[in-house]
């Protein structure tokens, strides 16, 4: 506890809380139906005609959402709420939290899918206009509405030695205005929470609005009974990661014909991205896409890197450490020919990311043409695709970026139809394809 904290008010806090807490209602109840709730029709092109999305516990006759902001984090603020820090009904001052950069509004924020009567709306998992609450909802904040962003725009400056590596070697050029003199790198960079439109959710994984609600409900515990007692109720909020979107290069220019786009979609692996671990590619592709947006911004164009919470290809990073030892305590050793069937041992599926939301915040962005897509991965690909925006190239990872530990990924990938202009080895060549030992 810091040595400054008023330990009065976190007492008087408290009693408060607890006092607010001490009689609990089910919200799931049909009693609670409330009568001062905003209508949400999602993908209306007026702000104010969608409406506003009110996921707030500070007056529950407002809430039109199922869940609560900030996802994962939920659990961290119900703790401080209960240990006294955090007053029940804090409502964020927003003054001066506005987009540093603005984004949109892009028709695709509104547009549907692949024809008006399939009714496929381009966004479902994501709020268009979580950054801008304040401004497009300030009626509703008159009135009274605890309405929270979902999204937040920020400016900065990244320091890697990856990329300070590229520049003295001359692949990259220090300009002054996207590399600096001191070699930082100036980038606007974006959270993004999700927010499900759950009708939505369900038609792009072709199950019903009951399926996902009922699936939700039981996978999660019981969490959200809404989800099965409430079914006016739209939107759900989900305890899930965010997303981060890191831009180059001058942002009005997302989505302009003529503009080339630069792109890398890269989903979460901590002891990669962050500890470098070399059982994998993922920091190594990750700063190659940084790079190749970069020398894009530097073209006149626009680079983006989207970089999603999905550690171990959504399984959790538990369940991926437990494969990494599978693998390696295998009969034979860690092999690329039985790369994906010890993760399906351990997982009960090979990969649990269904790229099939990720390309909504490529379409919050307005990107409809991606010049070079750094991925090899056909899910990614096919989910783009799919969703409307054309892919003119895609970009593998350099041979020798990929560390040796990693050949057993990269391989085992290629053989399942990543994208490569290599050979692709067969099942006797996979076997030879050899890791470490978990004591090496």
């Amino acid at each position: 506890m810091a040595a400054n904290t008023d330990t009065s008010k976190i007492k008087e806090a408290r009693e408060h809380n607890q006092e607010r807490y001490s009689h609990v209602v089910l919200t799931s109840h049909p009693a609670q139906i409330r009568h001062k709730t905003t209508p949400i029709q999602w993908g209306a092109q007026n702000p104010m005609e969608r409406g506003p999305v009110v996921a707030t516990l500070t007056n529950i006759d407002h809430r039109n959402a199922i869940g609560t902001h900030s996802g994962s984090y939920t659990v961290y603020r119900a703790l401080a709420t209960a240990a006294g820090f955090l007053p029940a009904e804090h409502r964020p001052d927003l003054t001066n939290t506005a987009p540093a950069e603005p984004i949109g509004p892009h028709a695709s924020w509104w547009a549907t899918g692949k024809s008006e009567a399939a009714g496929s709306h381009k966004l479902v998992s994501i709020d268009p206009w979580g950054a801008v609450v304040a401004d497009v909802f300030k009626d509703y904040f008159v009135q009274g509405y605890d309405i929270r962003p979902t999204i937040a725009v920020t400016k900065a400056h990244i320091s890697m030695f990856e990329l300070n590596d590229a520049i003295a070697k001359g692949r990259l050029k220090v300009d002054g205005k996207i590399i600096l003199e001191s070699l930082d790198v100036n980038v606007t960079k974006a959270a993004v929470d999700p927010v499900w439109y759950l009708p939505g959710v369900a038609e792009r994984f072709g199950i019903t609005e009951g399926e996902l609600r009922k699936a939700l409900f039981h996978e999660t515990g019981g969490m959200f009974p809404e989800l099965v007692t409430r079914h006016d109720l739209k939107v759900f909020l989900p305890p899930i990661g965010s997303t981060s979107v890191y831009l180059f290069g001058d942002i009005s220019k997302l989505g302009k014909d003529g503009v080339k786009h630069t792109v890398r979609v890269h989903d979460e692996c901590n002891g990669s991205d962050v500890f470098g671990s070399d059982i994998c590619t993922c920091r190594p592709y990750l700063v190659h896409g940084i790079e190749e947006a970069i020398k894009t911004a530097q073209e006149g164009g626009v680079g983006a890197i989207v970089y999603y919470r999905k550690e171990g290809r959504a399984l959790g990073e538990v369940t991926k450490f437990l494969v990494y030892n599978a693998r390696k305590r295998q009969q034979g050793g860690d092999s690329a020919a039985t790369y994906f069937h010890r993760t399906e041992c351990v997982a009960g599926v090979q990969d649990m990311r269904f790229q099939e939301l990720m390309p909504d915040v490529l379409h919050w962005l307005g990107i409809k043409k991606i010049d070079r897509l750094v991925s090899m991965s056909d899910m990614k690909y096919n989910a783009i695709t799919g969703s409307g925006i054309e892919v003119v190239e895609r970009v593998s990872i350099p041979d020798e970026m990929i560390p040796k530990d990693a050949q057993v990924e990269m391989e085992a990938k290629k053989a399942a139809g990543y994208f490569t202009k290599d050979k692709v080895l067969d099942q006797a060549d996979l076997a030879k394809v050899k890791g470490r030992a978990l004591d090496e």
